[in-house]
């Protein structure tokens, strides 16, 4: 895609969305690292069902210590992989409490070094919770990043490495975030709604849907 091409394309999303966020429900960067981590193979919603009743009873590593991995289980036994979840949250809060003083470590090796949480999760606490611009790549994005074109990569590290490149450095805060929910609702897996996409006229995508 075209420079001139990157540029309107962010343009329009921003134009359409300027200040968009996650919509995993949170108050404070540790929120943010735990609902990231349940939400692996999980809905936001979903997790936001289930951070609504855990966060009131226990919202900081040592209080999901004190509850215990059986008591998180009952909170998020509908997500997912609960069991595992479970057990990373618990580590990843006894590393927490042990070596960073019971607060979210902002770089990225650090938060890697954490159970349950890979590159894109490092990326989206940093982004969001901490206002560093990277890029998390998911599923939403690869998919956006290869359909149109944007930036095309075998895997989410390529494309994600693509994006650094191409995208201009003042969309790079919010870039992943509109390039998430445009994934979301109109750039959908099955049948993107081609004639509801105000960036379909940029996109390279050769199989775009019809109205009707």
């Amino acid at each position: 895609m075209k420079k001139a091409d990157v540029v309107e394309l962010f343009t329009r999303l921003r134009e359409l969305d300027p200040h968009p966020t996650t919509e995993l429900n949170y108050s404070t960067p540790f929120e943010l690292l735990v609902a990231v981590v349940l939400s692996a193979q999980a809905t936001d919603v979903g997790v936001n069902k289930a951070t609504k009743k855990l966060y009131p009873v226990a919202n900081t590593p040592q209080a999901i210590l004190d509850l215990g991995e059986e008591r998180l289980k009952q909170f998020i036994s509908t997500i997912g992989l609960f069991n595992s979840k479970a057990k990373n949250v618990i580590a990843l809060c006894r590393i927490l409490v042990e070596q960073h003083a019971g607060e979210v470590p902002h770089t990225r090796d650090a938060l890697e070094a954490l159970p349950g949480v890979g590159r894109k999760t490092a990326n989206v606490v940093r982004n969001t919770a901490f206002g560093v611009p990277t890029i998390a790549v998911d599923t939403h994005i690869f998919r956006v990043a290869n359909r149109t074109s944007l930036a095309p990569g075998k895997d989410v590290r390529a494309v994600e490495d693509r994006l650094e490149k191409v995208i201009p450095a003042h969309f790079k805060q919010d870039a992943h975030h509109w390039l998430i929910l445009h994934g979301r609702y109109v750039c959908k897996a099955r049948k993107p709604d081609c004639p509801q996409c105000v960036i379909r006229d940029l996109c390279r995508y050769k199989d775009k849907t019809m109205a009707g």
